[in-house]
């Protein structure tokens, strides 16, 4: 090889070198990962996107701790209620249709219903957790999701169909329960069970191969686990008890990549699952309900010197944590996933995009 080829190709690893460092710089939201890595134990994975385009992924610490099996783009999160996203999405779906509307009762798509709430709450409603009822799934939290494998309609019937403390509509209050029975009317509307009509309405379309609904008894390849940890110096990290993902049907039952709720994401706010119009409704925040949406919450949010829009969803159970967020706006998604509770995701979201937006948006 002459001298010239050699200064040639460093010329050209110059080049390429410069193309990388301005070019989506995450200079310092990898060195800030890796803080939450090395001092946090933060394990999982953090993706963020422009256009679509990933500028930044990254898969750091154990997927699982007993056989040390680190995280990697094969790995496969819980994401718990983040279904509840993909549940308003097929909802919202009949509504385009003209086969749902969302004032109509839930005894209108659901006649067997015998809760209080049959006739006086509506689809609307469920989506924004303002049904009224007594929320009895999260009163018996252990009874209705850890001990026993219940058929849907024992659940809806134990769980789901209680007497109402409030209003329909006047107050929030988060709870499974509302989107375990929407789950139940998709199910009514196709007459097919809500695992395939979310592989065929979603899944399947947007090719999200990685991503599917979750029974306690499957076995899935490169599916994490999650850990809990105790108080010590060092941390000590134990298992949740055992539960049964089933019982979380429609409202947290899933399994997902960054990649896979990349695409998710991207057919959302680019119209491909639902026209312009109908994201639009399913994006409107109802203030009284604290910034609530069907599917979402959206509101404006100050991160770093400048306010954004902002639109999220959270998943959490046993440890497991999801956590996404789009800015409509800057068309700037961010997702992190983790299988402990050693970092608050909720928080450490604002400072990565922080960082990031102050990194690219010189």
């Amino acid at each position: 090889m002459t001298k010239r080829t050699v200064r040639i190709l460093f010329f050209l690893l110059l080049l390429l070198s410069s193309s990388r460092t301005t070019f989506g710089q995450t200079g310092q939201v990898d060195a800030l990962v890796k803080h939450y890595y090395s001092q946090n134990n933060f394990n999982g994975s953090v993706l963020i996107a422009r256009n679509g385009k990933i500028d930044y992924l990254t898969y750091v610490g154990l997927a699982n701790r007993t056989d040390s099996v680190p995280y990697s783009a094969k790995s496969k999160f819980h994401i718990f209620s983040v279904t509840k996203t993909f549940t308003a999405t097929l909802i919202l779906q009949l509504y385009e249709q003209g086969r749902i509307h969302l004032d109509s009762s839930i005894a209108t798509y659901y006649p067997d219903y015998k809760g209080e709430a049959a006739r006086k709450a509506t689809i609307r409603n469920l989506l924004t957790y303002s049904s009224g009822r007594a929320n009895e799934d999260i009163k018996s939290l252990a009874e209705a999701y850890n001990t026993t494998i219940w058929p849907l309609d024992s659940f809806i019937a134990n769980y789901c169909s209680d007497r109402l403390v409030t209003t329909p509509g006047t107050t929030f209050n988060y709870n499974n329960g509302d989107f375990i029975i929407l789950g139940k009317i998709i199910e009514n509307m196709y007459g097919e069970p809500y695992s395939e009509v979310l592989s065929k309405k979603i899944l399947i379309p947007l090719g999200m191969h990685h991503t599917n609904y979750l029974r306690h008894d499957d076995l899935v390849s490169h599916l994490d686990q999650a850990y809990f940890h105790h108080d010590t110096i060092p941390l000590t990290f134990y298992r949740p008890t055992n539960y049964y993902i089933d019982n979380y049907f429609s409202a947290g039952a899933m399994y997902s990549t960054p990649t896979d709720l990349l695409l998710f994401d991207q057919a959302l706010f680019n119209h491909t699952l639902l026209k312009e119009q109908t994201l639009q409704v399913m994006l409107t925040p109802y203030k009284h309900l604290g910034d609530v949406a069907l599917g979402f919450w959206v509101y404006p949010k100050k991160i770093g010197a400048k306010e954004y829009t902002v639109a999220e969803r959270q998943g959490y159970g046993y440890g497991h944590h999801s956590n996404w967020v789009h800015l409509p706006d800057e068309h700037i998604t961010l997702i992190l996933l983790s299988n402990t509770n050693t970092v608050d995701l909720n928080k450490i979201r604002w400072e990565i995009l922080a960082t990031y937006l102050k990194e690219n948006n010189k």
